[in-house]
């Protein structure tokens, strides 16, 4: 007994050894709840997908992605909201609530202010974009990087759209943004605040007539299936923010928050080669979808900017028309 003793304690110790130093590692594992409004296999699908491939990659595995997709942890506002209280590390977003939180985001959602996504991803990536992305610390975030989403255009139920008259009294789901409300009562529509996980079922109910969104969000939502009218009249620019919590993001190493950037770096690139790749073949799919396309004219689009001239006013007033012009003038 005791020569058995003798050979199987060292043993023993070896093994509950092994299982302190697993137990260890695997305790060692942070999980990353990450929250996005859109299905995996959206442009939302593939930024967070590439962020958590890098991450993950780099660190050894001792951070674990944990998606949330198709607002599985709710609303985007209760989402950025997790992340000022902490339940939430993780998040990727359209700017449709972002100005509630850091009211200088608004002005990227001005009507017609950039000419193409090129303009668009200069502005952001430059000066002014990394300007505003710093005042989300202030607002009890971290802010990582500009995502997209591109140009927004609109769907109904109601009418074919290719004048400003062709909007009037169109019930039209807007995000919970006020520049974009502004735009469509100036211009006679009837804008419909509503948070995207209910949007499916008021289209389907006839509760409103319709919504506006970039192509990537159209096509990844199938949105053919309940719009017949689709106006390609990429009316707005919408970006998207990849955001982290602060109190997780302070509890990093230096080392572990140049990866989580480097990680939102790659995700943005992934994201806007889906937007690309939507922008260039979306409008033909959806045409095969059934919807019945039209594209405004530039002449068209003229006539929706001179009607918006009253909103550019208060656009002014709010964000300052230097720096209005200063984002029009970037080359």
């Amino acid at each position: 007994m005791q020569q058995f003793l003798k050979h199987f304690a060292p043993a023993a110790a070896a093994v509950a050894f092994s299982f302190a130093a697993f137990t260890g590692a695997a305790s060692a594992q942070q999980e990353i709840k990450l929250g996005y409004a859109l299905a995996t296999t959206s442009h939302y699908g593939v930024a967070a997908t590439k962020w958590q491939e890098v991450v993950e990659a780099e660190t050894d595995g001792r951070f674990v992605f944990r998606h949330f997709p198709s607002s599985g942890l709710g609303g985007e506002r209760e989402v950025i909201e997790g992340l000022q209280i902490g339940t939430v590390e993780a998040t990727i977003v359209s700017s449709g609530t972002l100005s509630n939180f850091v009211p200088e985001t608004g002005v990227f959602d001005i009507p017609f202010l950039f000419r193409d996504l090129s303009h668009a991803r200069t502005v952001l990536d430059g000066p002014i974009g990394q300007d505003i992305l710093a005042k989300f610390e202030s607002a009890g975030l971290v802010a990582l990087a500009w995502g997209e989403q591109g140009f927004r255009h609109i769907t109904n139920n109601r009418n074919a759209i290719a004048a400003p008259a062709d909007v009037a009294g169109l019930k039209l789901r807007t995000m919970e943004n006020p520049i974009h409300i502004t735009a469509f009562q100036t211009l006679g529509a009837a804008p419909t605040p509503m948070a995207w996980p209910e949007v499916i079922g008021a289209l389907e109910q006839g509760t409103i007539d319709g919504q506006e969104n970039p192509l990537s969000v159209i096509t990844s939502a199938k949105l053919s299936e309940v719009q017949k009218y689709l106006t390609v009249s990429g009316h707005v620019y919408s970006p998207a923010m990849l955001l982290v919590a602060p109190d997780f993001w302070n509890g990093l190493s230096d080392e572990d928050k140049e990866v989580f950037k480097k990680g939102a770096a790659e995700a943005v690139v992934a994201m806007r080669g889906f937007v690309d790749n939507a922008e260039s073949s979306g409008v033909e799919q959806l045409k095969a979808a059934g919807m019945d396309v039209g594209e405004l004219s530039s002449e068209q689009k003229a006539a929706f900017q001179e009607a918006l001239a009253p909103a550019y006013e208060q656009y002014y007033n709010t964000y300052g028309k230097d720096l209005i012009d200063q984002i029009i003038a970037t080359e």
